[in-house]
């Protein structure tokens, strides 16, 4: 391994000093770090790299912050499928599993290739507005469809494989990912998905019918998604991260991707674990 790229969290001064440690500590291992000019400049450093030039050149990557720093890290992947060791500088920190006194023993054992690399499945989400124009999303967690502040409940129409779903009447629609499974869908009432299974969650927000419950379907479905009616209110929203208008000209599609995100695992720690420790399951 001989570049590390490091992502770290915008405007956390805890996320720079680590990266002013950590830079010289990895070139003394024979490994170059990668990092972006701001972040290297209030490190005390110099790059003239950009964040989205760093996972091209990386051989993996590790990232500094929370869960959405992670997020924010997966979409600068591209196409690319190297390791990402995720480390917690954040209140909860799901994704980024692995703790501050950890990293560099952590490092020790990625470095030498002794640590499990989770692959985790991806979605892929297309929104196309009624002249075939398209734009195209690649997901971790989840593709919400919901309503703005003030507007009304909404109904979508949702299908599988073509078949008829359902129209979901409320606030609105999150496709899941085992991965985003503890994320807005489980706060949504949405089941907990093992990250290691294929498979997709469809969980609605505030369903106006108690009946409008929570369903799995196999990884190999296609899911298609219309507004019936709203107020011109109504936005896709990827991640939590990136949103895009929709309205009843558009039509959401979404699928697996053929792309995977890697993540470290941390040692001596399993998924179940983690559910209790982050999310207090179970007590």
């Amino acid at each position: 391994m001989d570049k590390i790229g490091i992502i770290a969290k915008k405007n956390k001064k805890e996320a720079v000093d680590i990266v002013a440690e950590i830079a010289p500590w990895l070139i003394a291992r024979g490994v170059t770090p990668l990092i972006d000019h701001e972040t290297a400049t209030n490190a005390g450093l110099s790059s003239d790299m950009s964040p989205r030039q760093i996972p091209e050149q990386a051989d993996a990557m590790i990232v500094l912050g929370g869960d959405g720093t992670l997020l924010y890290a997966a979409r600068l992947m591209g196409e690319r499928e190297i390791p990402i060791l995720g480390v917690n500088l954040g209140s909860l920190g799901f994704l980024t599993d692995v703790a501050v006194p950890e990293l560099k023993d952590t490092l020790v054992r990625f470095i030498a290739g002794d640590v499990q690399i989770g692959r985790r499945m991806m979605l892929e989400a297309v929104v196309e507005d009624g002249s075939g124009k398209k734009e195209t999303f690649s997901v971790l967690n989840d593709v919400v469809v919901n309503k703005g502040n003030l507007a009304r409940t909404i109904r979508l129409q949702a299908s599988v494989d073509g078949a008829f779903l359902t129209v979901f009447n409320g606030d609105g629609l999150i496709i899941a990912t085992p991965t985003g499974s503890t994320a807005y869908s489980l706060s949504a009432g949405g089941p907990i998905v093992h990250p290691t299974l294929s498979a997709v969650i469809i969980t609605p927000i505030c369903p106006h019918l108690l009946t409008n419950r929570p369903i799995v379907v196999p990884e190999s479905s296609v899911i298609e998604v219309n507004l019936v009616s709203g107020d011109g209110n109504v936005a896709v929203t990827l991640d939590g991260q990136v949103g895009t208008e929709f309205s009843e000209r558009h039509r959401l599609t979404v699928r697996k991707s053929a792309r995977k995100i890697l993540l470290v695992e941390p040692p001596d720690r399993d998924h179940f674990e983690i559910l209790r420790t982050k999310l207090n399951w179970g007590r």
